[in-house]
């Protein structure tokens, strides 16, 4: 554990140092793009975070090669240079559309290269347990087809859901965290050498969101742009191949009592298409809302909008942080909600907690449409915004700067007025009064 706390702590380190050198040179370069119609933030942000994300993988990596109890992952796998070689492949990519705004297609076509790239060097699906049945040995074609669908599926996940200042990295690191736990146990419960990689790969991840989160957090000073969400997305997919493609659910049986008690074990978390859900459940049900929303209106399934779950949030009353710790409490429920499960599946305590939980958040998605109304003695001891008199003064100001008043409209010497009379002041509307007033 103290290795990977190191591995965690320099990646962390890494990419926190450097993610302020890259925000000028964002600047610099003119990285800035324009702010659109679906964008919450008010004033144009530089991009290019995934630059100082991506030397905190190449750092984690270094760090963790020259580790006594983790150098064994570099000699005994070719994962860790498969996951360096499509990650590099997918940040060059990235960042060119940070830059340049390159089509849509273009970055499809580079995610299906990176993810062949890290098939064509062992690191790809080669069985899939199913519950009740056992493990289902792949063919090659089909190990490198599912692989590169969820490489796909999950970096375009990730980068859908990167709508507001920390929401990516957050929910990323939430998920990262919960797989960690998993693999760890894996290896170091059970002995598992092959989890080694996916133990690894985890931590990384962990320490490029959490370098990457001071700089990005309510208001962002710098975003990661697709050369971060797209980068993220990839490590968190390679770390769930890489534990469902060489961990052998015949050692598992070992342990569980029968090769069809260890695939029920291990379900929540083993299948690869089951950890990346704790990242891609949320955006995917926004994306399946979106095609809804917008084919019923008549208009394309691609044209933007705001209309995605973290701008309704906002329309609920949701402050910009609240709504991203309201993302960050589902993505933590749904990740060890899975993980809790898969350790303790027959446990009636977990669901009910689960249950409970699920209760919690949807109270806090209604928080705004219950108005607090604190007692006058307790006003002092709470926040501001809480007390009686504050509200009321917000209030009186916003309707105030909601009228606007009139323009007042000079009038021009010489012109004539009403009756004939000449306006050439507010005090000389009748010229005759004034001149017999002179006169005297």
């Amino acid at each position: 554990m103290r290795e990977y706390l190191l591995t965690l702590c320099v990646t962390v380190a890494v990419t926190y140092l450097l993610t302020g050198p890259v925000r000028k040179f964002a600047i610099a370069v003119g990285a800035m793009p324009e702010i659109r119609a679906r964008d919450v933030h008010r004033e144009p942000t530089p991009r290019l975070g995934g630059i100082a994300m991506f030397g905190g993988l190449c750092a984690g990596l270094l760090v963790a090669d020259h580790l006594q109890n983790l150098n064994g992952v570099f000699e005994l796998s070719n994962e860790p240079r498969a996951l360096l070689s499509g990650a590099a492949l997918i940040w060059l990519v990235g960042v060119l559309d940070d830059k340049f705004e390159l089509d849509a297609l273009i970055k499809l076509g580079a995610q299906m290269i990176s993810a062949g790239v890290m098939c064509m060097q062992g690191l790809t699906i080669l069985w899939i347990p199913v519950p009740w049945i056992g493990t289902v040995a792949l063919t090659p074609w089909q190990g490198n087809l599912l692989t590169v669908a969820l490489v796909v599926i999950t970096i375009n996940a990730v980068n859908f859901v990167d709508g507001l200042d920390g929401l990516a990295a957050g929910m990323v690191c939430i998920a990262a965290c919960a797989f960690f736990l998993y693999a760890y146990r894996i290896w170091f419960g059970y002995g598992i050498e092959a989890a080694a990689p996916a133990t690894l790969f985890a931590a990384i991840l962990m320490g490029m969101c959490l370098g990457f989160l001071p700089h990005n957090m309510h208001p962002a000073r710098i975003f990661m742009g697709d050369s971060g969400s797209m980068l993220i997305g990839l490590v968190l997919a390679a770390a769930a191949i890489s534990i469902s493609g060489q961990v052998d659910p015949d050692a598992m049986a070992l342990f569980a009592g029968g090769e069809r008690n260890a695939t029920h074990a291990m379900l929540p978390v083993f299948i690869p298409l089951i950890l990346p859900l704790t990242i891609i459940a949320i955006p995917m049900a926004d994306l399946v809302l979106a095609v809804v929303r917008r084919t019923w209106k008549g208009q394309s399934p691609f044209a933007a909008d705001r209309g995605h779950l973290h701008h309704r949030l906002l329309e609920l009353g949701h402050s910009h942080s609240r709504a991203v710790l309201i993302m960050y409490f589902w993505s933590g429920l749904i990740a060890f909600g899975a993980v809790a499960y898969s350790v303790h599946s027959t446990s009636m305590w977990i669901v009910l907690a689960i249950a409970g939980l699920s209760a919690v958040g949807l109270l806090l998605l209604l928080l705004p449409r219950f108005a607090p109304r604190t007692p006058q003695w307790a006003e002092r001891l709470v926040p501001p915004r809480y007390r009686h008199a504050e509200r009321a003064a917000e209030a009186a100001l916003q309707d105030a700067s909601a009228v606007e008043p009139e323009p007042v409209r000079p009038i021009a010497a010489g012109v004539s007025g009403v009756n004939g009379a000449t306006a050439v002041g507010p005090r000389s509307r009748f010229p005759d009064r004034r001149k017999a007033e002179s006169s005297r």
